[in-house]
């Protein structure tokens, strides 16, 4: 293994050989402390808002969390194969300027999970210490923006740390609030059925989970590829699983025990029932987490944003070019969060939504074309080549991305609009059920009819 340089330089390039170094083991906690933070508690929490018991909210996050990590794990194998981040993986399926339209979705999504994260970040120190929301805010950011600066080796170390402290925290509040903190009547009743909202924490749990895969790759990609695939799956498979079901399932517990509290001050109040004063500190692990959860959003959106930018112009991989792209998108998901509105759950329940709905086609997409028509063998100066063998414009790509967008229309369920078809059966979404078969149907269909699998046999 060759040395890294403090301050990564590398960005949306192709990671040479000489430069792969990790274990693939290290993916677990990246994704373990990614996902084990305060935000994933408000996840969590939306099935007890909506009226489930605290038995049915763990049906509903176990079972939403393992379909969305499920398909989330199968991007991790790609980074160790091509040496690319996530989003510049896309210009295969959709073409050097077609890959726009995810980029620009992708770049969207990171900017308002920092926006809310940076709200939960001052809601949470102001509730702890009754620090003041917006300078707590600016700190939470710059400390996000220092660590995504260095760059991929600080981000792994950091989780790694995190990872292993957030385990022993949350095995302790586990184990107390079993033994100390009593539910009211009917949280545990199986008899207590209620659809709309198991069906719509199971989807927030699905989606939440599901829309990590655009980020995948960034964090596998200096892995060596002879790590293989099944390795990198059940890896990252592990540690996201583990971390989102078991911050979800605080947030549900805290929010059954203290209906009467936010999500935040309910953890709080769980965590001082075991022993007083341990609420804060599962709170202030959280928190920190979250920090770097922050750090994980700023990096892949200054990728995005790079890739974006290449596809108009060659971009050199340089430290003044990472340095520019996070600016940029820290000062445009600082602008979002300070101008955002007290309803503060609202607002992150139609994100999840959203995410759900722009997400499914693109990574149905993703992995048909990785794992079965191209069968992971790809041409990686050719995806630098607006004239290369993936084209300027991939119509079987942009096709299928609408073909499966369009077939979730009428399945649609937001306080925004509803669709004909969830109407039907309670205003239940199941948008996600039927735009990952269809888009992959769709892609796989146009890619064969249009011959695309032939090319892989000139790619390296």
């Amino acid at each position: 293994m060759s040395s890294q340089p403090l301050i990564e330089v590398r960005s949306i390039d192709f990671v040479p050989l000489e430069e792969r170094h990790g274990k693939v083991w290290h993916l677990w906690p990246i994704w373990f402390a990614g996902d084990a933070h305060l935000a994933t508690l408000a996840t969590g929490a939306l099935g007890i808002a909506m009226g489930a018991n605290l038995f049915w909210s763990i049906v509903a996050i176990v079972g939403g969390c393992a379909l969305g990590t499920f398909f989330m794990a199968f991007h991790a194998a790609q980074g160790p194969q091509l040496g690319l981040p996530q989003m510049i993986q896309s210009r295969p399926q959709f073409g050097h300027l077609g890959a726009l339209l995810v980029w620009g979705v992708a770049l969207v999504t990171y900017i308002g999970y920092n926006a809310f994260n940076q709200v939960l970040a001052g809601q949470t120190m102001h509730e702890l210490a009754g620090l003041p929301t917006r300078p707590t805010m600016v700190v939470f950011t710059l400390i996000g923006l220092a660590v995504a600066f260095v760059g991929n080796d600080l981000i792994h170390t950091a989780q790694r740390v995190l990872a292993f402290t957030l385990i022993v925290i949350l095995a302790a509040f586990s184990i107390g609030a079993l033994i100390a903190v009593p539910l009211p009547a009917g949280q545990l009743d199986p008899a207590r059925f209620l659809l709309v909202p198991f069906m719509m924490q199971f989807f927030a749990a699905a989606a939440y989970q599901l829309s990590w895969s655009i980020y995948v790759s960034d964090y596998s990609r200096y892995l060596p590829p002879n790590v293989g695939v099944k390795a990198a799956f059940w890896w990252t498979f592990a540690g996201a699983m583990l971390g989102g079901v078991w911050m979800m399932l605080v947030g549900a517990l805290a929010v059954a025990a203290f209906p009467q509290m936010n999500v935040i001050a309910a953890a709080r109040a769980v965590g001082d029932a075991i022993v007083p004063g341990f609420g804060t500190v599962l709170l202030v692990v959280a928190f920190a987490s979250l920090i770097t959860a922050t750090s994980l959003n700023f990096y892949g959106a200054s990728l995005t944003l790079l890739s974006i930018a290449d596809a108009f112009r060659k971009v050199a991989a340089t430290v003044k070019n990472r340095v520019i792209s996070l600016l940029i998108v820290m000062l445009a998901s600082s602008a979002l969060s300070f101008s955002a509105s007290g309803s503060f759950m609202h607002q992150y329940e139609l994100l999840l939504s959203i995410l759900i709905y722009l997400f499914t086609p693109w990574t149905a997409i993703n992995l048909v074309d990785f794992y079965i028509v191209r069968k992971q063998h790809y041409s990686i100066p050719d995806i630098f080549d607006p004239d290369g063998i993936y084209g300027r414009w991939n119509a079987a790509g942009l096709i299928a991305y609408l073909i499966g967008f369009v077939v979730m229309v009428p399945f649609f369920s937001t306080h925004l609009f509803t669709g004909a078809a969830a109407k039907a059966i309670g205003g239940i979404d199941v948008s996600m059920l039927v735009g990952l078969p269809v888009s992959a149907i769709a892609y796989l269909w146009l890619c064969r009819r249009e011959k695309i699998g032939e090319f892989a046999a000139q790619s390296t």
